[in-house]
């Protein structure tokens, strides 16, 4: 029987207050969310309940900040300002930051609007307290599309984030973007969309969504769709680094970017390998493995089929056959590849079908 092991770790949400009316309010905001601490300054007339109590707020945050996917403060936007700005890594990496005012009338996304998700926390806290949202990023003001929007969405992985910022121009002035997109996954989703022609010439917003590496023009967004799995195989106690290896080893040779990987597979034995589960948590990509009986489904198809592998493990394949079936219907694009103790095959999710 299939079964994943996700390392995706949980979304908490962190709530701020250091007055009266802001920890009665972060009490309110954090019952509207499944996963939310509620962190409440210790001096005295604050309502404690089983919230966290801090001394200094800057010391605080600074421990939690990027341990959370987002902040909610209910205090002054300037205190906030000055509390995350030695904090503050870069747009793709930021957590959500939301700003509420000590009455709950003004939901104010600060920081990681788009990629971040303070944009839809925003509009979650107001929704709960009563309050308005203010959103101040030009592509939702203007009720455009944003490309890193669309990226966070579809879970395409930015590669050149500098260049988010042409695009989201083009998308707001209504300008024609190139679009590089072989796999479909952008497919309606882009105004006044233009064929990729990769001149460089008159139209300067460009788009190139492809798991394959390959040179773009200048200037343009690469974006990586996660349309990759890997099948692996491995002898008992192999380690991560020499799966780690065959795996990036094996995507170079075939022109691939690792940045598309969207998950790993193999067969349930190896559901306690060491090795194979500290890859898949050092790359944050979930691990599915398939049972021997689904294996014997596909394991007619593969094209290297193993005597030794059938022999000790009842199965023709694991690397081939587990990508094939991680794939959902994709094709086997890279066959078995090994290591000393190791196999690794790549399949192409059909994002068409």
């Amino acid at each position: 029987m299939t079964r994943a092991l996700s390392t995706v770790s949980e979304n908490r949400i962190a709530v701020w207050a250091i007055t009266p009316n802001g920890a009665a309010l972060a009490a309110r905001i954090a019952s509207g969310f499944a996963q939310a601490d509620v962190y409440l300054s210790d001096k005295p007339g604050m309502a404690a309940a089983s919230a966290a109590r801090f001394t200094c707020l800057a010391d605080a945050v600074a421990e939690r900040f990027h341990r959370c996917a987002g902040h909610v403060f209910v205090m002054a936007a300037g205190i906030v300002v000055r509390t995350i700005a030695p904090l503050m890594i870069h747009k793709t990496r930021d957590p959500a930051v939301v700003v509420v005012d000590d009455r709950g009338q003004f939901a104010v996304s600060l920081l990681s609007g788009h990629i971040g998700g303070a944009n839809r926390l925003a509009e979650q806290v107001a929704a709960v307290i009563g309050a308005q949202p203010v959103i101040t990023t030009a592509t939702d003001a203007n009720a455009v599309p944003a490309i890193d929007v669309l990226a966070m969405e579809l879970g395409l992985k930015i590669e050149n984030p500098q260049a988010i910022k042409t695009v989201n121009m083009a998308l707001l002035t209504g300008s024609a973007v190139e679009v590089h997109d072989p796999w479909g996954v952008l497919t309606g989703r882009i105004p006044n969309a233009a064929t990729f022609s990769g001149s460089g010439a008159l139209i300067p917003a460009r788009v190139f969504a492809d798991d394959r590496i390959s040179e773009t023009p200048p200037g343009a967004l690469v974006l990586r769709p996660p349309t990759l799995v890997a099948g692996i195989g491995c002898n008992r106690h192999t380690s991560a680094a020499e799966i780690r290896g065959l795996l990036f080893g094996t995507l170079h040779e075939s022109g691939l970017a690792g940045a598309s990987l969207k998950r790993l597979a193999s067969i349930d034995l190896k559901a306690n390998e060491p090795g194979l589960t500290a890859l898949a948590q050092e790359l944050g990509l979930p691990l599915e493995f398939f049972g021997r009986d689904e294996i014997g489904v596909v394991q007619d198809a593969v094209p290297t089929p193993s005597a030794a592998v059938e022999k000790h493990i009842g199965v023709k394949s694991v690397c081939e056959a587990a990508a094939i079936l991680a794939s959902r219907g994709g094709a086997l694009i890279v066959p078995k590849r090994s290591s000393r103790n190791a196999t690794v095959a790549i399949a192409r999710i059909n994002f068409t079908s």
